[in-house]
């Protein structure tokens, strides 16, 4: 029969075989793991989402390199400005000017023109208000029909531009005479009849003979005449009516009596208006001037009379059948200078045009008021 061993020291073997395990494992009682309920345990798990970026950090966050430190006794690096912006930004902008100035103030009008593809001398000098003549004349051309594109055609007479403008003397006041005084002399005369009555001679002979000589224009017999000055040739008074860009003084009348067909800035040429007419119907200088042009060389014209009143203004009379005046020829106002026609144009009208400086104007402003 065997015995089992008391109680007590059942239970004092029992703890040294936990003390010689625990002390195996090289753990105490007190580093035992504890388990404990986690306090979300049995709640519902969220659903998934995107995951976020990443905040940028300072690891991740691309530096500039630091400068390493400078040995001791030596002066720092120097430190470089940051680049600003360019200094082309920093300055005003660039104004351009125009390549082509007016070559006198108070006209629109340019030194040169440049010629384009489908120009004319004749279409030059009606754009430009001028006679085209005088263009061929300014700038040496034999034939005034040949130019060429990109040539430079002056505009104006080489002497006139820019020319300064020179006041005229200013008189100066007319010397007057200065008098001239003596002192009078003292004479001794004998006693007698005669020297009495001469000291006692009346003051009227004293003021006769203190009068002036006559000059020998105011010599007796003859009447006085003024001094006139000799009037100015014809070439200088017409070199001074063509330096002022004024306007002057013109009255105008209708070309042609008959129907306004349209008006400025309507029909096929918005140049000017049109005057029904019929066919050999006179047309009319609208103002006294020169011819500068007749012909029909200017497209869209047909047979073509411009007139030059001063240095401002230019009429046009197109489409006419007949032209009975020639280039060069001064008319005046009422004139007869065409019949009205049909040519370059599919009715029976003419064409009428007033220019300024070479710009169309309405022609309704300057004609007088009539019945349609």
């Amino acid at each position: 029969m065997i015995l089992s061993p008391p109680r007590r020291t059942r239970t004092c073997i029992a703890w040294i075989a936990a003390s010689l395990l625990l002390a195996a494992c090289g753990s105490t009682p007190n580093n035992a793991p504890v388990f404990e309920r986690s306090p979300n345990a049995g709640t519902p798990v969220p659903e998934k989402t995107a995951p976020t970026a990443p905040a940028p950090t300072a690891a991740s966050t691309p530096q500039a390199p630091t400068p390493p430190p400078a040995a001791p006794n030596q002066p720092a690096p120097p430190v470089v400005a940051k680049p600003t912006a360019p200094e082309a930004e920093k300055l005003p902008p660039v104004v351009e000017q125009p390549a082509i100035k007016p070559y006198r103030e108070g006209d629109w009008r340019p030194e040169y023109h440049v010629v384009k593809k489908g120009d004319t001398l004749y279409s030059i000098a009606l754009d430009y208000g001028q006679d085209y003549r005088e263009l061929a004349s300014w700038n040496n051309l034999e034939d005034p029909g040949v130019i060429r594109i990109d040539q430079r055609l002056r505009l104006f007479p080489p002497d006139s531009v820019g020319a300064p403008t020179i006041a005229a003397p200013t008189p100066l006041p007319a010397l007057q005479a200065t008098p001239v005084f003596s002192e009078p002399k003292a004479r001794k005369l004998p006693y007698s009849e005669q020297a009495l009555a001469q000291l006692n001679a009346p003051a009227a002979k004293e003021a006769t003979t203190s009068a002036p000589a006559a000059t020998p224009a105011q010599s007796p017999g003859k009447p006085v005449t003024p001094s006139v000055s000799p009037p100015p040739s014809p070439v200088a008074a017409a070199a001074q009516k063509e330096i002022p860009v004024g306007d002057g003084k013109m009255t105008w009348e209708w070309p042609a009596q008959g129907k306004l067909l349209y008006g400025f800035g309507q029909g096929a040429n918005q140049k000017g208006v049109g005057i029904e007419g019929r066919t050999g119907q006179p047309v009319l200088a609208s103002a006294p001037g020169k011819v500068v042009y007749s012909g029909s060389g200017l497209r869209g014209y047909g047979k073509l009379i411009i007139i030059k009143h001063n240095a401002s203004y230019l009429s046009v009379y197109a489409h006419n059948s007949q032209i009975l005046v020639r280039e060069g020829q001064t008319v005046a106002k009422g004139q007869k200078i065409g019949e009205i026609g049909n040519t370059d144009s599919d009715r029976i009208a003419l064409h009428f045009e007033i220019r300024r400086l070479g710009k169309p104007i309405d022609p309704l402003q300057y004609l007088p008021e009539r019945a349609s």
